[in-house]
């Protein structure tokens, strides 16, 4: 590349030469001197490093390390979820989204989860098989596989399996989690005999081996798509689903399909955000954020003052969530002027410093079910060629549905609560939405899943993190101490406070505001609740391209591992 530039440098005219070299510099800048990953567990993290150890690259990684938490961390992600991987390839540039988003089986409906009476009956729409759509994480790392990597998926896929056939000792937040989703686990004869110890809660030391999972490994990294969405394993996905009420047929997996989308990219104070576009709705909720944000200096602003601007910016933010976002293959949305600097001035027009904005004609109630910090998960990867990946995984609510087809090992997800069911009934993080999100077969339901790179003249970060609802705050409130140019270790630590619109209120973690914010805030006319834990499992990687120093950072709230070497 080097002696390619110095060549066409020789062809630029000398007064056009400085010119020339300001643009191409991004080309010529020193690559990262180490690689770094950081993820929610030490296995996974283990198993990304060894793909680069081995001659992969950051997209190799990724395969290793979604597989890898696939099996040790099934609270949060699994063959039978979904999510977004978002890429950034050192050679030429390119960045795109690799969306494995879950969709509704052909045969759902649009008031599947009502009952005669015409009422949401939520507990159909997170347990059992009906509660699940058809999963995009096997296909997605196919494809992140075939058209990114460097490494054959038996290769890529061999900790996985590995892990998956020895089994490991669970930690606390598995027997946290389990105990939560007890009641739906023991309906699942297959998830029982995987997940409890003859059919009661494990204790500390339970060694989790799931040989059918590593059986269905196998086959993807034999047969690639065909090992999952068609022949043995796609039967026994279908039978099992069906036998136990669900939808699911043949033709839901083998039309199965992932899409490259174009990211979503914004500017804040000098630094360029890329992030995930719909069915996320976590890129256009934080643009619309910071773009608000952006008409105010906050660095000398007092926190009580600080605070109620962001929470303002995210209450007008997660309002457009409701009332526009879903699936781009099957609703048109008003992207563009959401994301436009134009429409932030009319959003911060009506801010008052002194007061917390439009109530709701009607309090709404605090989402009644516990949220855990690990429902998702989120890594991150920097290797040493300048390629990035920031993925966020997930099977919804802890474990999913609670349900495992007989025979295959794989845990469902139950994202269909995430589709919007009735007008004015939220899913189980308390978001609320209208007819964009509405049930439609095939479709996808919207998340709110948001990795994200973040870049400034100096630094490049790689960053997300699971937390339902929150996870769009918890990005925003990070990106705002990565420009007060703080280090990754900061980003993680940031106490947490959010606001999504609905319920109208908000929401902290103990510590995430002082007691002074508190009485101020409330002042202010805002209504406050303290969650049970922190939330949150954030996960990122801070390549300081000016000191060529790398780092890497894991949520102290959760059991993740950064490792940079």
């Amino acid at each position: 590349m080097t002696a390619k530039i110095l060549r066409v440098c020789g062809a630029v005219p000398q007064g056009l030469l400085f010119v020339y070299l300001l643009l191409i510099l991004p080309w010529v800048a020193a690559a990262p001197p180490y690689n770094a990953v950081a993820s929610a567990d030490l296995l996974a993290t283990k198993a990304g490093l060894e793909i680069l150890d081995q001659g992969g690259n950051a997209f190799d990684a990724a395969v290793a390390i979604s597989a890898a938490l696939a099996v040790v961390e099934p609270t949060g992600s699994g063959l039978g979820g979904g999510g977004f991987w978002l890429l950034h390839r050192a050679a030429d540039g390119k960045e795109t989204m690799i969306d494995g988003r879950e969709r509704a089986p052909f045969a759902a409906s649009r008031n599947m989860f009502l009952n005669a009476a015409g009422e949401f009956e939520q507990q159909r729409s997170i347990n059992g098989p009906l509660s699940a759509g058809i999963p995009g994480m096997p296909a997605a790392m196919v494809h992140l596989a075939e058209h990114y990597g460097r490494l054959p998926l038996k290769t890529t896929l061999a900790a996985a399996i590995r892990y998956a056939r020895e089994g490991f000792a669970v930690g606390e937040t598995y027997l946290r989690s389990i105990v939560l989703r007890y009641p739906a686990m023991k309906n699942s004869a297959a998830a029982a005999d995987i997940f409890l110890r003859n059919g009661a809660v494990p204790e500390a030391g339970f060694r989790l081996v799931q040989k059918d999972l590593a059986h269905t490994l196998e086959r993807i990294a034999a047969h690639g798509v065909a090992g999952f969405y068609s022949g043995p394993a796609a039967a026994a996905l279908v039978e099992g689903t069906r036998d136990a009420g669900g939808l699911w047929t043949l033709r839901d997996l083998e039309e199965y399909r992932v899409v490259e989308r174009d990211p979503l990219h914004a500017e804040y104070k000098g630094i360029r955000v890329t992030s995930a576009p719909p069915p996320s709705s976590g890129g256009v909720v934080l643009t619309e954020s910071l773009n608000m944000l952006s008409g105010f200096d906050l660095r000398p602003v007092d926190t009580i003052d600080r605070k109620h601007l962001v929470v303002e910016a995210m209450r007008r933010a997660y309002r457009d969530r409701a009332r526009y976002l879903g699936d781009p293959d099957f609703v048109s949305m008003p992207v563009e002027r959401l994301t436009s600097m134009a429409y932030a001035d009319e959003l911060r027009a009506d801010i008052r410093l002194d007061r917390a904005g439009f109530p709701v004609r009607k309090p709404s109630a605090i989402p009644a079910a516990p949220i855990e910090a690990h429902n998702t998960t989120h890594f991150s990867i920097l290797d040493k060629e300048g390629n990035r990946v920031a993925a966020t995984l997930s099977i919804n609510y802890a474990f999913g549905s609670c349900f495992v087809p007989p025979g295959t090992g794989v845990l469902l997800n139950d994202e269909m609560d995430d589709f919007v069911s009735r007008e004015g009934s939220g899913n189980i993080y308390g978001l609320t939405g209208g007819d964009p999100n509405r049930i439609e077969p095939g479709k996808r339901m919207l998340s709110s899943m948001t990795p994200t790179f973040l870049e400034d003249e100096d630094r490049v970060a790689i960053l997300g993190t699971p937390g339902g609802s929150r996870i769009i705050s918890m990005v925003l409130l990070a990106t705002l101490d990565f420009a007060q140019g703080q280090a990754a270790a900061s980003w993680v630590r940031v106490p947490r406070y959010h606001h999504q619109y609905l319920p109208d209120l908000i929401q902290y973690e103990k510590g995430g505001l002082t007691e002074r914010e508190i009485t101020g805030l409330q002042k202010k006319g805002h209504r406050l609740n303290e969650t049970s834990r922190p939330y949150g499992n954030m996960q990122v990687v801070l390549w300081d391209k000016k000191n060529g120093r790398v780092t890497a950072a894991s949520d102290p709230r959760g059991d993740g591992w950064a490792l940079v070497r």
